[in-house]
């Protein structure tokens, strides 16, 4: 039994004789948004993917919504994805439909909405969000940051109880960056989701994270709050602080 809304328990998994995760154990509350730090090809996407039930460990459980889904079914594990919602690095919005298509699309395979309806949903998550200007764009037409948030509007329309970002910041100018950190705390805040945010950026991390598992080598070497971090002694924890701040400094 969890009473945590998300837990990895002693998580392993391996592809072929790559250790991706060796004994993972972290957990998220409801409401609270846990950053998942470290450098590429640690394993963050991952534990995103596990989370999702598209990966199953090796070894140790998985707990999502406070259901241990680590053996779950296809059908078991939809019902999961119906509280929990993930925002892919991609975006993954369907080229050939428009902004207000693609947000109104989770709301149109559930049915039962009305257009009036999903016309006024849409068009609140687009202003949350601060593209309703973009609503009759394609994608294509869109840079990286503008399509990341109209991929947070999409995953919204869901009504997820959960959210999980995937490197959100990655490939995006420093204004939109800001501006994507930024809405990634008003959402915790105004709708009082549990998110889980991959990232390889310590200024996003201490913008959003209520707490913070550090991967290395398949391991957990940080788990705490965010203001714990500057103290952890692990070398790796401060050389990766350290080439932070030298970033910010030449940004």
């Amino acid at each position: 039994m969890s009473v945590h809304y998300i837990e990895f328990q002693n998580v392993c998994k391996a592809f072929g004789d790559n250790q991706v995760l060796e004994g993972v154990s972290f957990y998220v509350d409801p409401g609270e948004t846990l950053v998942v730090l470290g450098r590429s090809g640690v394993g963050k996407s991952v534990t995103l993917e596990h989370i999702m039930g598209f990966l199953k460990p090796d070894a140790g459980r998985v707990w999502v919504a406070e259901e241990d889904i680590t053996d779950y079914n296809e059908a078991q594990l939809q019902k999961i994805r119906q509280k929990v919602t993930m925002v892919f690095q991609s975006g993954a919005l369907f080229d050939s439909l428009t902004i207000f298509e693609n947000v109104a699309f989770p709301l149109r395979e559930q049915r039962g909405y009305g257009e009036q309806h999903i016309e006024e949903v849409v068009l609140g998550l687009l202003d949350l969000l601060e593209i309703r200007e973009l609503a009759d764009s394609l994608p294509v037409d869109l840079s990286t940051g503008m399509k990341r948030a109209a991929a947070i509007a999409r995953a919204l329309a869901a009504q997820p109880e959960a959210i999980l970002y995937d490197e959100p910041t990655t490939m995006v100018d420093p204004l939109m960056s800001q501006h994507i950190g930024n809405l990634i705390e008003r959402l915790k805040r105004q709708l009082k989701l549990t998110s889980v945010v991959v990232t390889h950026d310590t200024r996003l991390a201490r913008k959003v994270a209520d707490r913070l598992v550090f991967l290395e080598d398949g391991h957990v070497i940080f788990f705490g709050g965010r203001e714990e971090l500057p103290a952890c002694s692990h070398p790796v924890v401060q050389e990766f602080l350290l080439e932070d701040e030298i970033r910010v400094a030449l940004s």
